[in-house]
This record gives C-alpha cells, sequence and structure tokens, in this order.
C-alpha cells in the first residue's frame, strides 16, 4: 500500500511539470538556440556564367531593424547565365523553373506569400546591357513575369551595379564572421566590437574590392555608406568590369590573336606545353565587348583557329600584365586603369573564383602562399606542368587545368601589382567558399538589405532567448527542481516513517 501511495504521488507530481510545460511550450517551433517563428526570403544570383538561387530565414522579430539571417537551402540553375539566353524567348525563364519549384517545397506554404523573391544581375547582364539594352531589359522582364507567377512576394528582378555587387559581398563576408552582430550566453544578440574585414571578390565577367575606410575618397563613385544593427559604415568600392575570370581568359586570348596575327595556329605561353585546342574566332573570342580593343579590323568569325600551349611562365605573365594599365592616374593614388583606390586597410577574404584559383595553387604545388615570392615561386611551379601532370595531381579533367596557369598569374598580379598587397597584407587574406554553413557571395548581404523591408512581428515565442523569455525558461527551470525536491523530500519522509513504524 505504502509502495503503491508513493508511486501515485509520483504521477502527480510528473502530471503537474507536463502540464506546466506544455502550458508554456504547446504549439511552439522549440531548438536549443532559436526559438521562434521564421520568416523566409529568396534570393536569385543571376551572375555571368550561371544562376544560383539561395533560401534565406530570419527570426520573425528582427535586430535593430536587420533580420538575423542564415542560409536555409540552395540551388544551382542548370545551364548559363540569363544573358546567354540573349535571342532566345522564354529560354531565361524556363531555366529557373526548376529551383523555384524547390523553393516551394523547402519553404512552409503558410509562409508563401510573405516571402520575398528578388533576383539580381551582375556583370553578364551588365555587358548584355552594354551591348544591346533591349534585349537586356526584354530578358529582365521575362524573368519578372516567372518570378510573378510563383506564390511568393515579388520584389525586384534588376541588374546590380559593381558597386553593390561588392558591397553587398563585404556585408556577407562581415555578416557571417559575427562582425556586426554575436549571439550571446545570456541570450541576447550583441554587438561584438570588432573591426570588419574587406571583400575580394572574383566573378565570370568582373572583380569587385571593397573595404571599410577613413580615409578621403577622391572618387565619389567609389563610397558607399550601409546601414546595419544599428551601426553605419562608410566603404571604398569598385568593380572592375571585363576582369572576371572568363572574360578576362577571353580579353588575353585575343591580345595573343593580335599580336600573333590572325592565322591558323597561335601559341599561348599559359597553356600547358603541347596542349592544344580548337577555338572560334567570334564566338569563342570576338564577340564580347570586352575585346572590342583587340578585334581585328576584318576576321572571319567563323573561322577556327588552332591554340597550342608552349608553358613558358615569363611570357605567360609579361601577356597578362599587359591586361593591365599601371601608367596613368588621375588621382594621389591608383590601383589600374587610373582608378582611385586608398590605402589597405585590416584583413580581406577572397572567395568566388579566388577561392578556387587558391585551391587549385596549393593542391598542384603544396604550397602555402603567405608572400608574393611564394606565390611567384608556386605559379611559375604550375606553368611548368605538363596536362597529365597537372590532371593526375589536382583530380580534375582537362578544361579546368589549361587555364590555371593564366588565371593563376592574373590572380597574382591582380592582387600584388594591382590592389598593392604586400609582404605583410598578402597574408591577412584568407580564401573561403563558405563561412557558417551559408556560401560567400552578395546575395547573402543583399537579403540583410532587404530585411530591412520586412515588417517585425511579434514572437512565436522568443528569438534567441532575449531577456524577458530567458526568464521564463529560467523559472520554468527552478519549478521543476522545487517539484523534484519536493518528490525527494516526500519520499525521504516516507521511508523515515516506514523505519519508525518498524
Amino acid at each position: 500500500n505504502e509502495l503503491t501511495q508513493v508511486r501515485q504521488q509520483r504521477a502527480v507530481l510528473t502530471a503537474t511539470s507536463n502540464r506546466l510545460v506544455n502550458k508554456m511550450f504547446t504549439g511552439k517551433n522549440i531548438s536549443i538556440f532559436y526559438i521562434c517563428r521564421s520568416k523566409y526570403g529568396i534570393v536569385l544570383d543571376a551572375g555571368s556564367s550561371h544562376t544560383s538561387v539561395y533560401i534565406y530565414k530570419w527570426p520573425a522579430d528582427k535586430q535593430n531593424d536587420t533580420g538575423i539571417v542564415t542560409q536555409h537551402d540552395e540551388c544551382h540553375v542548370k545551364g548559363g547565365g540569363i544573358s546567354s539566353y540573349a535571342g532566345i524567348r522564354g529560354g531565361a525563364a524556363k531555366s529557373l523553373e526548376a529551383c523555384l519549384e524547390q523553393a516551394v517545397k523547402v519553404i512552409p506554404k503558410s509562409r508563401h506569400h510573405q516571402t520575398p523573391l528578388c533576383l539580381g544581375a551582375t556583370a553578364g547582364m551588365r555587358l548584355l546591357n552594354i551591348v544591346n539594352g533591349t534585349e537586356s531589359q526584354r530578358i529582365l522582364k521575362e524573368v519578372e513575369n516567372k518570378l510573378k507567377s510563383y506564390p511568393f512576394q515579388f520584389k525586384e528582378a534588376v541588374i546590380l551595379s559593381g558597386q553593390a555587387e561588392g558591397a553587398y559581398g563585404w556585408v556577407t563576408v562581415n555578416y557571417l564572421l559575427e562582425n556586426f552582430v554575436k549571439f550571446g550566453f545570456v541570450g541576447q544578440w550583441l554587438n561584438p566590437g570588432r573591426e570588419t574585414i574587406g571583400a575580394l571578390d572574383l566573378g565570370g565577367a568582373s572583380t569587385q574590392i571593397t573595404f571599410e575606410t577613413s580615409e578621403k575618397v577622391e572618387n565619389e563613385s567609389n563610397v558607399m555608406e550601409l546601414k546595419l544593427y544599428g551601426q553605419i559604415y562608410r566603404l571604398y568600392t569598385q568593380s572592375f568590369l571585363c576582369y572576371g575570370q572568363d572574360q578576362f581568359l577571353r580579353k588575353l586570348l585575343a591580345h595573343l590573336i593580335k599580336t600573333q596575327g590572325v592565322k591558323p595556329q597561335v601559341f599561348h605561353p599559359c597553356y600547358p606545353q603541347q596542349f592544344n585546342v580548337s577555338v572560334r574566332l567570334g564566338q569563342d573570342v570576338f564577340d564580347s565587348v570586352c575585346t572590342k580593343d583587340y578585334r581585328p579590323a576584318q576576321f572571319d568569325p567563323h573561322m577556327t583557329v588552332t591554340v597550342v600551349g608552349t608553358g613558358d611562365y615569363r611570357s605567360c605573365l609579361d601577356s597578362v600584365m599587359q591586361m593591365f594599365s599601371f601608367g596613368s592616374c588621375p588621382y594621389s593614388k591608383c590601383s589600374f586603369d587610373g582608378v582611385f583606390q586608398p590605402s589597405l586597410r585590416g584583413s580581406f577574404m577572397a572567395f568566388s573564383a579566388f577561392y578556387f584559383t587558391h585551391s587549385y595553387i596549393t593542391r598542384l604545388t603544396s604550397k602555402t602562399i603567405t608572400s608574393p615570392d611564394e606565390m611567384a615561386e608556386a605559379v611559375q611551379l604550375i606553368c611548368n606542368m605538363t596536362m597529365d601532370e597537372m590532371v593526375e595531381k589536382a583530380k580534375q579533367p582537362e578544361r579546368y587545368m589549361k587555364n590555371v596557369c593564366a588565371v593563376s598569374n592574373f590572380v597574382q598580379v591582380l592582387l600584388i601589382q594591382g590592389y598593392h598587397f604586400d609582404e605583410v597584407s598578402l597574408r591577412s587574406i584568407s580564401f573561403q567558399k563558405k563561412a557558417g554553413g551559408a556560401s560567400v557571395g552578395w546575395a547573402l548581404g543583399y537579403m540583410l538589405s532587404l530585411s530591412n523591408l520586412v515588417p517585425a512581428e511579434s514572437l512565436g515565442l522568443m528569438k534567441a532567448l532575449p531577456s524577458g523569455p530567458w526568464a521564463g525558461i529560467l523559472f520554468l527551470f527552478v519549478a521543476l527542481l522545487v517539484i523534484g525536491l519536493g518528490y525527494l523530500l516526500m519520499i525521504y519522509r516516507n521511508t523515515r516513517t516506514k523505519e519508525d513504524m518498524v
């Protein structure tokens, strides 16, 4: 009887504690650090070579008018960038369908109508807009209509300026490194008071450099101010159109053809020795606004030319150097092509094609790049390799290896001669593909800024355990502790009573 009584008392205590927990948490989405209703956002990064779709989420309430955003999902569109569908009606819009359908599935249906959806086109569309503004606007309208056909809250489909692309990349880098806001132990989002770091982005058609500066920026077009988490940041940002990886390789090939003359065979010092490939003068070389300065007065765009590699590091480096202009500077100091640049400040993160190039260099040479001399030595080793050696060491097909020498030299010149990284500052560059589980690029920074436009709403339960709900959790813990102690005390008294009776 006494044992039965104890069991009944324990059952009552357990039921009481369960009712208390259910009353506080029923219907809530609970995890250890993130207990709230979420909102979602979709950004389509329409690059020059491909389009990526990123899905982000953030708490329903916001920190100083900016959402605490994390990457929820991503999808890579098959085929080329939307600019590659110039002249192909319906092609750009159709290419996006599979990834948009994936977004419909991974975002809760109840949140569809509140989910902002936007597309930002970068250098590929900037180039098309220069050549054929009517066609670029037609493609934008086409994809806009496609996006509007989905159950999301369409915001915009725009061509981003190079400066905006660079600035949003800087936001992404510093957000992922928790330089803006950090989750504190006591359940609060805190400003960590850290120095921001610069961002280096290398895409297919352009490259960007962005960093915070206190110096006077002599060209006002290079200044951008952003407000995030209640702080104002003053940035220097510059985008170099036609200096992306793909367009640079076109320019280099165009330069070699112009120098050697239009003939059936052209020698390429940056290709591995004896490697050869056939290209068409129009489609593969001169049908780009970036190669117009190298275009011969007369040529057959359908003509096929065989490009033969010679694997000559010095000649390759000299050819790459000729792609830049380091002479005239209308300001107190410049990077290249007469563009103002203040002194470098702090550390930097390099991503996109910078990351892949650095990865190939270290994989092929097993060298750590911490100085200009080490970089030059590593690049020279790569340019002296045969194609078979490169394929064997990198475990990658020829189509990726053929340009490693050229792009490595390009990155070397861009960073050291162009941006003026030296023995000290070069080692401050961190080459990254992802950070904090999110892809590094401009899209997350864009969503952070866009989330300022999303109205805040009341919490389902809490965001990152702020002070009020944190106190509630603490109260629950204390209550359960008291109940547990009371239960143990009751068992102890029953045991003593039983002993006294004996």
